[in-house]
């Protein structure tokens, strides 16, 4: 098999998977594009990103261009004569950087394309209460997350699976299935699909919109599985929240208990369960935070937290 000269986009933890495994392979990772170095925590010092950190841990060559058009960017990538070009978690390319290498330009994505096209898949997929969704590697063309299926491979999604623990299972598939792709391309035996081929007949396409604080409010006026699909859809980040005796909470953990009714819209013993009212049951709170204060498991926060003083 040819050992291809790969250029790597991305930022996030996320990626840095997908990198390591490409590192690790037959082929050479000549380079790496990431964001800008940013100001963070209290002191504002300025903080790589993940996959810089990374690169600069394996001696890999760093470019982190603030416009994706600058002249002086696109001569920087094109020194680096690249084979093929991989893009996980990174920003939309415009076509004089995705059209460059011989081979194209390939994306990691997190969900069955065409299911889930958008920011936030793995969020979506969970807050839909889908019980499968799986990684995507495709060629870029000029629709976002529209290009030519290259490999798929599906992921199973338990009941109480929340988004933080499906990114850590799906980060390290993911990793397998690029480099899987990229085997596939250096051979000439990858097979692209177009993505129209994929949908289920009768089925929507569901899309994967980037999350806003909005949509992070919980409904109870929904049922307690979608409040429980909530909830974990979005946990640990952004969290879901609720307004409870006036204060804004983030929810983070719970259970269903669709047999239990309540006659007003929260009901606790003070000591050890905090449950809320849904449309045909209640939510048992495990794990929250208050506004302005850490997280915390229910005993701990009840043991503070007087209702009629909110």
């Amino acid at each position: 098999m040819k050992s291809l000269r790969v250029v790597f986009m991305g930022t996030p933890e996320f990626a840095v998977a997908s990198l390591e495994a490409l590192h690790q392979s037959n082929h050479q990772v000549v380079g790496v594009v990431t964001v800008a170095d940013k100001p963070a925590g209290r002191g504002l010092n300025m903080q790589m990103s993940a996959v810089k950190q990374f690169a600069v841990e394996q001696a890999i060559p760093v470019l982190q261009p603030l416009k994706l058009r600058d002249p002086e960017f696109i001569e920087a990538l094109k020194a680096w004569n690249a084979d093929l070009f991989v893009i996980v978690a990174f920003r939309m390319l415009p076509e004089i950087v995705w059209q460059m290498p011989p081979l194209g330009s390939i994306n990691l994505h997190g969900s069955l394309l065409p299911r889930y096209r958008g920011a936030a898949p793995i969020n979506r997929a969970i807050m839909n209460g889908d019980v499968e969704t799986g990684v995507t590697t495709f060629f870029l063309q000029h629709e976002i997350d529209t290009g030519r299926v290259i490999r798929r491979e599906k992921i199973a999604i338990s009941e109480d699976m929340n988004a933080g623990e499906l990114h850590d299972v799906m980060m390290q598939v993911g990793a397998r299935v690029l480099v899987e792709t990229v085997n596939t391309i250096a051979d000439g035996s990858a097979d692209a699909v177009a993505q129209e081929l994929l949908a289920i007949p009768g089925e929507g396409v569901p899309a994967a919109p980037k999350i806003f604080k909005d949509d992070c409010k919980i409904d109870w006026t929904k049922t307690v599985r979608e409040v429980h699909n909530h909830v974990r859809g979005l946990s640990p980040y952004p969290a879901a929240w609720t307004e409870i005796g006036g204060k804004n909470f983030k929810i983070y953990c719970g259970t269903s208990l669709p047999s239990v009714v309540l006659d007003s819209a929260f009901e606790t013993d003070g000591k050890s369960y905090l449950h809320l009212r849904c449309a045909d049951g209640a939510y048992s709170v495990l794990s929250l935070q208050p506004e302005g204060k850490k997280r915390m498991e229910i005993e701990e926060f009840l043991r503070g937290w007087r209702p009629n003083a909110t």
